[in-house]
């Protein structure tokens, strides 16, 4: 088998005809600027490839159900293996995918709970068994010698009425005795009861006393009661009182509930037989037409209906039966809501006796194994009933990388884009370690990424560059760490040298003298925390993964301040208040969801430099002698655009055997306006080569139009000079997007009164973009305004004023406020992981 992944001559995207040897079953990270074309030859053309290989091997009728498939450009590859991506836009949306189903844990779970659970009655609460008419005797003939006894089997329970003819019929089955609200009755008397009141009615199987001759007569007595009664029989011993209850199915000796055949689908909150009926299996109140909303909408509004949870199962999402069946004490939701290490410890510490602990042994080892890949990624604060749509890219991807160790499959290439987001440095080395097992299960591990510690620890290094966008697409080092180092023209390489270097501020600000203030968060894992906020300052909230940063700043805070300032329709999450708002006149969240959910929305339309340029192709003279306004240059109106493909600019071509095609319109050639909308230029430009222009070539070519030209510069400021200002933004990444409402928010006039929230703006970003990045958010405080931002990049961390450190750990171990102050304050707590790895960065800057 050949060493190397040989790629000539790959011109995907932005890439410049490059050559790469790519070494086989080793851990090879791709790093560069951002934009550089690090995905471009990861996923667009080695995982690209790779999958058109696997897919033109299957038959044309198996090719139909997979999708479409496009041709990387590139001249050859040669030693590709069939290849797996692990990306960060994996995380579904629908509301019934959690972490359990993710994980398929889950399953395992509802056949352990069927197989090996304990019913009780959801009324009575009172433990539910089904045991044959043999057992009922072999309990009755294990009371002591001579005990007396009667058998009762309940034939009325609180109905009204004389019931003459229930007591006919028992007399002609023979029986002479029966037992009415608990009073006993020789059957050969004349019986009257009140028929305006609820009665109890119980056969008596005679006076006995415990012999061992008697079993088959008692066998057959209990028979005959069963077929008069139903299946539920009562031991009434004389000497001591008591009753004991047995029944031949799942139904209550108390109430007479009668319960479903335990199986794994009762389980299931997506199947109708568990799933809670008010709320269809979801947890959270709805009403009728949001359940409705919600199939039609293919669940893109699920997270905005309500934060709510239903009233009957009260966010368990299951009915009452399946709550009330237990395995070790807790019913499946309870198992569900713990953190991955209390699952992993509930599960060994499970004891069950008899053919229950044979038939649970299979199922709890696969349930542990998966479990303990979920710890070796680092994701042990996450629970089970974690609704997927709430993770991040990086736990959505080390999730399915948790799922790929335990595969156990060898010779496959992995393609994975930064696994390493959202992961504390005291978590980082899990990460490492579960992708050198990957590796050496034998296969090829591609990783594109920014993170120093990943980059330092890779078998081979592929520096992509110089610059981004035109200014990257080439290969600027490839090879070890040591000669990346020794590259002068790897910018990486400089940072990682330490002949570059994001710089520790000289001064920390203290602030306007004004604090914001959270009282009493107690929202998922907070302990009930008092947080105080200086603001005019840049203030960094970190903590381990799951510690609760998330919770308190963006359901606690960011909420409540958006329902106070913005007059949003927020809920925000539970505390007692919040004190300082008074100060503040609005609050901005910056966030890595998608800019717009169609290809029609774009850096151009967000940030409203469209609506801009478009009026400025309406007021040349040429559109003037034609009569067009600016909604003439819009390719989301009839009139300029192009109705062939209706402003898309690509036509979708259905085949019958084979996955549908995208073309360029044949009539618009893919500009997405018609022939008389382009005819209008200005500067020998046309309205679709504007939006094809990135926006670092529209600044020069807009420099005399300054309303325009700011909108351009502020794109190219928060480093998306290389992005086109028309490009789809179901085409950027979460990175990029975030940094496009960055773009759109510095447009705005400065109130000195914003408050910024930023969650893990570094996210996609190389160390000099985040150097870049690091000095907009000064930029913004020394305008007067506060920065909250959550982050785990040391490099944002050490260049804050003020840091509120959360923990100690992840999950129920986390929530608590570990300590607070300045960089160098913190990094001398020893308590605090981020304080540990603080002290080592600042001492090397």
């Amino acid at each position: 088998m050949q060493n190397y992944i040989y790629v000539r001559g790959a011109r995907e995207n932005n890439l410049k005809n490059i050559n790469v040897d790519v070494p086989r079953d080793q851990m090879v990270v791709f790093t560069g600027v951002s934009g550089s074309g690090k995905s471009s030859l990861a996923f667009d053309t080695l995982y690209a490839e790779g999958q058109k290989r696997y897919v033109e091997s299957l038959s044309a009728y198996a090719r139909q159900f997979l999708g479409q498939n496009t041709t990387p450009d590139v001249d050859s590859i040669e030693g590709l293996s069939p290849a797996v991506a692990i990306e960060q836009k994996t995380t579904s949306r629908n509301p019934r995918s959690t972490v359990g189903t993710m994980t398929e844990i889950y399953d395992y779970l509802r056949l352990l709970w069927a197989r090996a659970g304990t019913p009780h009655c959801p009324n009575c609460k009172i433990e539910i068994g089904r045991q044959s008419v043999d057992e009922i005797v072999e309990h009755i003939f294990q009371l002591p010698q001579g005990a007396k006894f009667a058998v009762l089997a309940p034939i009325i329970r609180g109905q009204k009425g004389e019931h003459r003819e229930v007591f006919d019929q028992a007399r002609k089955e023979g029986f002479a005795r029966v037992r009415v609200n608990g009073r006993h009755y020789t059957l050969s008397d004349e019986i009257e009861i009140d028929k305006g009141q609820k009665h109890t009615i119980d056969i008596v199987v005679d006076r006995l006393t415990v012999r061992d001759e008697d079993a088959q007569r008692l066998a057959d007595s209990i028979e005959l009661a069963l077929s008069l009664s139903g299946d539920i029989v009562t031991i009434y011993e004389y000497e001591n009182m008591q009753e004991t209850s047995f029944s031949q199915s799942y139904s209550c000796s108390k109430c007479g509930t009668s319960l479903n055949e335990l199986s794994p689908r009762l389980f299931s909150f997506n199947h109708q037989l568990g799933a809670c009926q008010t709320c269809h299996g979801l947890g959270i109140q709805l009403k009728p037409e949001d359940y409705e909303h919600l199939k039609n909408s293919q669940f893109e509004t699920y997270g905005e209906l309500t934060t709510l949870s239903c009233p009957d199962c009260q966010g368990d999402r299951l009915s009452a039966q399946p709550l009330a069946v237990t395995v070790g004490g807790m019913n499946i939701a309870e198992f569900c809501k713990l953190s991955i290490n209390d699952a992993i410890d509930a599960i060994n510490n499970l004891e069950l006796r008899g053919a229950k602990s044979t038939i649970a042994k299979p199922i709890t080892d696969e349930i542990i194994t998966r479990l303990l890949f979920m710890k070796k990624v680092g994701l042990t604060y996450l629970t089970l009933s974690r609704v997927s749509s709430t993770l991040s890219g990086g736990e959505s991807q080390r999730i399915r990388l948790a799922s790929q160790i335990g595969s156990g499959l060898a010779g496959v290439l992995y393609v994975l884009d930064e696994p390493s987001i959202g992961l504390h440095q005291r978590d980082h080395s899990l990460l490492l370690a579960a992708l050198r097992d990957l590796r050496d299960q034998g296969n090829s591990l591609l990783i594109v990424e920014h993170d120093e510690e990943t980059i330092r620890q890779a078998d081979w290094i592929v520096d992509i560059g110089p610059g981004a966008g035109k200014h990257g697409g080439e290969l600027v080092a490839q090879g070890t760490l040591k000669m990346i180092m020794n590259e002068p023209n790897s910018l990486t390489g400089q940072y990682l040298s330490g002949k570059k270097r994001i710089r520790v501020p000289e001064n920390r600000r203290s602030g306007n003298g004004n604090t914001l203030g959270i009282i009493g968060a107690t929202e998922n894992s907070l302990k009930g925390i008092d947080v105080h906020i200086p603001l005019g300052t840049l203030t960094c909230v970190t903590g381990v993964s799951g510690s609760g940063k998330s919770s308190l700043i963006n359901e606690i805070l960011y909420k409540k301040l958006a329902a106070q300032l913005n007059r949003a329709q927020t809920r925000p999450g539970k505390h007692k208040e919040i004190v300082g708002a008074e100060f503040l006149n609005k609050v901005i969240h910056i966030d890595q969801s998608p800019i717009g959910r169609s290809p029609r929305s774009n850096p151009a339309t967000y940030t409203g430099l469209f609506d801009l340029i478009r009026s400025h192709y309406a007021l040349t003279s040429e559109a003037k002698v034609r009569g067009y306004e600016a909604r003439r240059f819009s390719f989301n109106v009839k009139g300029g655009r192009c109705e062939a493909c209706a402003g898309d600019g690509v036509m979708k071509i259905r085949m019958h055997f084979l996955p549908d095609v995208f073309v360029p319109c044949e009539v618009c050639k893919g500009k997405r306006f018609n022939r008389e909308t382009l005819e209008i230029n200005y500067k020998g430009k046309n309205i679709a080569d504007v939006l094809a222009m990135t926006a670092e070539e529209a600044v020069t070519f807009f420099e005399n139009m300054p309303k325009i030209r700011k909108r351009i510069e502020a794109i190219c400021k928060v480093g998306l000079g290389y992005v086109q200002l028309g490009q789809a933004s179901t085409t950027l990444s979460g990175g990029e997007a975030q940094r496009v409402k960055l773009a759109a928010e510095l447009l705005k006039p400065a109130t000195g009164k914003t408050l910024y929230v930023m969650d893990e703006p570094t996210t996609g970003l190389h160390v000099d973009d985040v150097n870049q990045l690091i000095n907009i958010m000064h930029e913004l405080v020394d305008s007067g305004n506060t920065v909250i931002v959550i982050e785990h990049s040391m490099e944002v961390i050490k260049n804050a004023d003020y840091i509120i450190d959360l923990g100690p750990e992840g999950g129920i171990n986390g929530g608590e406020l570990v300590c607070v102050g300045s960089p160098e304050e913190v990094s001398r707590c020893e308590t605090s992981h981020t304080g540990r790895f603080l002290k080592k960065v600042l001492e090397e800057s």
